[in-house]
C-alpha cells in the first residue's frame, strides 16, 4: 500500500483574489491621496499668484518713475478690465506701457491667457487672462486672476 502524502505547494484561487483585491484598494487609497489633477490646478494657481505679482510690480515701478503717477497704460479705473490688445469697456491695453522697460514680456493665465508670438514685432494677438483695476479713492492697483481654479481667489492689491 503507498503511502500519499498531500503536499501541495502554492496558492489557493480565493488567497489570488484576497491579494488582488488588497492591491486594488491600497491603489485606489494612492491615487486619492495624489490625485494629479488637484496637483495640476495647485501648480496653476501657483503660476497665476506669480504672475499676477510679477504685473503688480511692473506697475509699480512705472509708478516709481513717474513721481507717482502711472503714465501710458491703457484705462485702468474703478472697473476690472482684462489686459489684452484692443479697445473697449472691458480692455485695458497696458502691455505697450510695460514690456521691455518694466518687464521683459507679458505673463499669461496658463488655462486662459494667450501669449505674443515670438515672431511679432508687435505684438497684436495677446490676452494675459488677468483682470486691472484702480481704486478711486485711495489709487491702489488691483491684479487678480479670475481663470483661478479649486475656488481660489487670486487677487493683489498694492
Amino acid at each position: 500500500m503507498k503511502n500519499f502524502k498531500n503536499n501541495q505547494s502554492g496558492f489557493t484561487l480565493i488567497e489570488i483574489l484576497v491579494v488582488i483585491g488588497m492591491i486594488a484598494l491600497l491603489a485606489t487609497i494612492v491615487l486619492i491621496a495624489i490625485n494629479p489633477a488637484r496637483q495640476f490646478a495647485q501648480g496653476r494657481n501657483t503660476q497665476r499668484t506669480s504672475n499676477v505679482n510679477a504685473i503688480l510690480n511692473a506697475f509699480g515701478q512705472n509708478i516709481a518713475d513717474n513721481k507717482g503717477i502711472l503714465t501710458g497704460c491703457g484705462p485702468i479705473d474703478a472697473t476690472a478690465r482684462t489686459i489684452q490688445n484692443g479697445a473697449g469697456a472691458t480692455i485695458s491695453d497696458s502691455r505697450s506701457c510695460l514690456v521691455s522697460t518694466y518687464i521683459p514680456s507679458l505673463p499669461y493665465d496658463p488655462s486662459s491667457g494667450a501669449a505674443c508670438s515670438p515672431s511679432e514685432a508687435t505684438c497684436t494677438t495677446y490676452n494675459s487672462g488677468y483682470t486691472v483695476s484702480k481704486d478711486a479713492t485711495t489709487g491702489r492697483i488691483t491684479v487678480a486672476a479670475p481663470s483661478a481654479e479649486l475656488g481660489q481667489t487670486i487677487s493683489i492689491t498694492r
